[in-house]
């Protein structure tokens, strides 16, 4: 299972002392910084842009940049972003009709890639084409445009059945994850943890972003010692093997976790 990643979402932060703001979540244990850029035609607000990133690149030199891409056009964009420094190029499945060829140039930019995927798109959406091509995927737990959302625990599904089916790829979450959220999105197999007000409005970010970070260990612990157990032939209450379409069976509380993990041993 990939490691465990936090990148506080700068949406949350004083925009006004951008660069400042960088240096102060990487200093409070940050793994990556979470870049929102906005077009105002995929969503309706206007953030950030390439200017943004050369700044914070041009500042904060060593910065992991993810730049999530809320645009219509995301070809458009992937020089530029490129060009700017970001590091990571994430995209909206929703925003184009040919995902792979956008996968292949963003790669050809020298960054990585990334897709996600809307509250109201299924993870079966994402094939597994596009999956092997990707480095990340990014589950959507609000509504893309606006911080400060309250979590949709009805995505984490999908997080689960994501996890399932490719157990070594970066799994992101993003939208009203926090201390009260977390375990559900770290029990569903989450490794990239966005968070912004979370960490941002709170008096000790660095205390934060060690507890996002905790639990989200702490539930890889106990998804290998469940992924164990099943290959043991070990009876899982509420476990099942993943399928194309259906990957755990059991009572609602079972779909928080992986527990398919891994296909049926050969």
């Amino acid at each position: 299972m990939p490691s465990v990643k936090v990148a506080p979402s700068l949406l949350a932060s004083d925009l006004g002392n951008l660069s400042y703001e960088c240096n102060r979540m990487i200093r409070c244990g940050a793994d990556w910084l979470h870049m929102d850029v906005m077009d105002g035609h995929f969503v309706s607000s206007i953030v950030m842009g390439p200017p943004a990133i050369e700044s914070v690149r041009k500042h904060v030199p060593e910065a992991f940049m993810d730049c999530h891409m809320m645009v219509s056009e995301p070809l458009k964009w992937i020089q530029p972003i490129a060009n700017a420094g970001g590091s990571s190029y994430t995209f909206h499945l929703e925003s184009t009709n040919d995902p792979v060829e956008v996968i292949r140039q963003i790669k050809a930019s020298g960054m990585r890639a990334s897709i996600a995927i809307n509250p109201g798109t299924p993870a079966t959406e994402i094939s597994d084409e596009i999956a092997h091509a990707v480095d990340m995927i990014l589950v959507m737990t609000v509504w893309p445009g606006a911080g400060g959302q309250k979590f949709i625990a009805e995505c984490v599904p999908k997080v689960a059945e994501l996890r399932a089916r490719y157990p070594e790829l970066d799994v992101e979450v993003d939208g009203g994850v926090g201390p009260k959220t977390i375990c559900a999105c770290a029990n569903a197999g989450a490794n990239v943890i966005v968070a912004g007000t979370a960490v941002f409005r709170d008096s000790k970010p660095d205390a934060v972003i060690q507890y996002l970070r905790e639990q989200c260990e702490q539930a890889q612990e106990r998804i290998r010692t469940e992924r164990e157990q099943i290959l043991r032939g070990e009876n899982i209450a509420g476990a099942g093997i993943a399928h194309s379409m259906t990957y755990l069976s059991g009572d609602k509380d079972a779909w928080n976790y992986p527990r398919a993990y891994m296909s049926t041993p050969k």
